[in-house]
């Protein structure tokens, strides 16, 4: 009884997978488009393609060992808020669920953007992090699931379909 009470328990605890909408059908009206699934063989074997030898290549190679998913999905439209804003607000609201807390929250009602960072941790572990950035002629939604050092993060910037944030140094 109490193993089954520990299934349940661990069952109802957040993975930090989100459920994204399937933005397929924006790809024909959009200028750009971006759409990653990658799944734990899928990052196994992008990890192959990594160079062991480049330093950077190395750490990417490390701090990917232990994730479960990398989901990116990235729009940019020739006019104004050509995307469905309610599909991006439903991810955002997955957010609000236990486990989930937001890091940063960026908005410019001037600029009509916004960008919100959110992590999952479950006893102190971290399970997964989101990414949504909007704009009024894009927007980008970035999950990253599975244990990540949040210290090492920077290091998947410009891969696997993560943006560079900050530039190269």
């Amino acid at each position: 009884m109490l193993m089954l009470l520990q299934s349940v328990a661990l069952a109802a605890e957040p993975d930090g997978k989100l459920t994204l909408p399937d933005f397929s059908a924006l790809t024909a009206r959009a200028t750009d488009s971006v759409s990653i699934t990658l799944d734990p063989a899928l990052i196994a074997m992008a990890a192959r393609f990594l160079d062991s030898s480049d330093p950077q290549d190395a750490a990417v190679r490390d701090m990917i060992g232990d994730l479960k998913g990398i989901y990116v999905s990235s729009y940019t439209f020739a006019k104004d808020f050509a995307y469905p804003a309610a599909s991006i607000e439903a991810v955002r609201q997955q957010l609000s669920a236990p486990g989930w807390q937001r890091m940063v929250e960026v908005h410019s009602g001037k600029q009509g953007s916004s960008v919100d960072i959110f992590v999952c941790q479950v006893h102190g572990t971290t399970r997964g992090l989101a990414i949504i950035a909007a704009e009024p002629r894009e927007f980008t939604i970035v999950n990253i699931v599975g244990a990540i050092d949040l210290a090492k993060l920077h290091k998947l910037e410009g891969h696997f379909g993560i943006p560079r944030l900050a530039p190269p140094q």
